[in-house]
């Protein structure tokens, strides 16, 4: 009897064990997934920052270019674009929606580029304050976004190394944790620029 007993104990305290090392696992998971959601919020953040300073950047340069209706159309489409997609935690588990999200951010940033390519053929507006301190704005908000997905991506690699590796990778499947997408490049960015001179 006090062998049965002494056998009983020691299961009691193995499972014990099990369940502390499998509950400690569980909310290293937890907690490397919110890292992900909160990492991917500051991107929102600073999308949301870019989206807020076009419409003042766009009619500064409008009262300076009133003829180039066709890059303030193409820039205001193109937010509008990147306006109808839903941004939520939701993009980061979903490869075809963070894709379409990257796509639209693209074209958006395409439209700035050209936008500001027309304020160069502009001197007064080039000296104009307030587009001096837009276009700072922007190239600020733009800086902050490349960081921003770079800690993302950071975020979300070290979470998809850690639901893949043994034992949390038998947690993860049971507890339902999926991996994250990443922010990769668009396939223009392979090719180099042509300079002219």
């Amino acid at each position: 009897m006090k062998k049965i007993l002494i056998v009983l104990v020691i299961i009691i305290g193995l499972l014990a064990l099990f369940g502390l090392a499998l509950a400690g696992k569980y909310n290293s998971l937890v907690k490397q997934e919110e890292a992900v959601k909160t990492a991917w919020a500051q991107v929102e953040n600073v999308y949301q920052r870019r989206l807020d300073l076009i419409p003042n950047l766009v009619e500064t340069v409008k009262g300076y270019a009133q003829h180039e209706k066709d890059v303030f159309i193409e820039v205001t489409t193109a937010r509008a674009g990147v306006g109808q997609i839903k941004i939520d935690s939701g993009l980061i588990n979903d490869p075809a929606a963070l894709q379409s999200f990257q796509k639209a951010q693209s074209g958006l940033s395409g439209a700035l580029s050209r936008l500001l390519a027309v304020a160069e053929n502009y001197p007064n507006l080039k000296a104009n304050e307030n587009f001096l301190a837009l276009q700072s704005q922007l190239e600020g908000t733009e800086n902050r976004i490349a960081v921003e997905r770079k800690r993302y991506n950071d975020v979300a690699q070290a979470y998809n190394t850690g639901i893949r590796q043994f034992p949390a990778n038998f947690i993860a499947g049971i507890f339902g944790f999926k991996s994250k997408v990443y922010f990769e490049s668009e396939p223009e960015a392979a090719k180099a620029p042509v300079v002219k001179f």
